[in-house]
């Protein structure tokens, strides 16, 4: 039939009149799946093909968690400075300068205190997409202060983990965190405040050997990514073959180190639930 037919080799098609694809309409997960971006948004983020959970950011658990996305963001201006005067192959400020650029954000965590299904709750929440959300002195010291304002208030305390580890520009600094923020979850839990870990993809290094296994109740996301080391270094070290599914939320559920698995869509209720249970309150509906 003709109309199947081009009459005119090559593309016609002035330069100016041609229209690029917007960018993010579509997402590919890992399994081969692809998904409409806004039903993905409107499916909390994960995949309603595959259940895979997309990693986001404090911008989005803060939709999912407080009411109305409604909340106050507490030391939103701490940033970090180069006490070492670190380098590699960029100065440390100039690294942290380009993270800032172009994630729109301080540094590798934000807190914020607002409205969960109407009691007030304090959420810590690492954005990975900041130098692989990796813990320094100002990821420490917002922790250690989102915990002291917890403590003041007498508000539960929440700390979502998605970090690569310790921040390897601010060397011994960083690690110092991992005992600072233990000490301050040491306080919650003498004050009796409950304090809730949520670990997704990734929790690796020193979140997962302070902070993040230390919640009076553990959670995960499915199919996350949690351990201190990567599998190739603890395969070298121990000189063994490890089992099938190390180091996935699901293993550690099934070894002890989790309480439970939750998909993202339950979350804010679960997570109320408990703190209800642990304070002792009736059940919010």
């Amino acid at each position: 039939m003709a109309w199947f037919k081009r009459k005119e080799k090559g593309i016609q098609t002035s330069t100016e009149q041609k229209k690029d694809t917007p960018k993010g309409l579509w997402y590919k997960s890992p399994t081969g799946k692809i998904v409409d971006s806004k039903e993905l948004e409107k499916n909390f983020y994960v995949s309603p093909e595959d259940g895979y959970h997309v990693r986001i950011g404090s911008k989005e658990y803060f939709e999912i968690l407080f009411d109305d996305n409604k909340f106050k963001e507490l030391d939103a201006n701490l940033t970090s400075k180069d006490p070492l005067k670190f380098e590699d192959t960029k100065k440390y400020p100039d690294r942290l300068k380009a993270a800032e650029k172009k994630t729109n954000l301080k540094d590798a965590v934000r807190c914020a205190v607002g409205k969960s299904k109407g009691k007030d709750l304090v959420i810590a929440c690492m954005d990975f997409a900041f130098i692989g959300g990796s813990m320094g002195s100002v990821v420490g010291e917002k922790i250690a202060r989102a915990a002291d304002y917890a403590l003041k208030k007498k508000l539960p305390f929440m700390i979502i983990s998605k970090s690569g580890g310790a921040r390897m520009m601010e060397a011994a600094l960083s690690l110092m965190q991992l005992a600072k923020t233990s000490a301050k979850l040491g306080q919650l839990a003498d004050a009796g405040l409950p304090y809730i870990s949520l670990c997704t993809d990734p929790t690796t290094g020193g979140t997962t050997a302070s902070f993040a296994m230390l919640g009076d109740i553990n959670i995960a996301e499915p199919g996350a990514l949690i351990g201190f080391a990567g599998p190739r270094v603890v395969r070298d070290t121990t000189g063994q073959e490890l089992p099938e599914g190390f180091q996935t939320s699901e293993f550690l559920l099934e070894h002890g180190f989790l309480d439970f698995i939750t998909h993202r869509k339950d979350l804010k209720n679960k997570v109320n639930k408990y703190i209800d249970l642990i304070t002792n309150q009736p059940l919010r509906a």
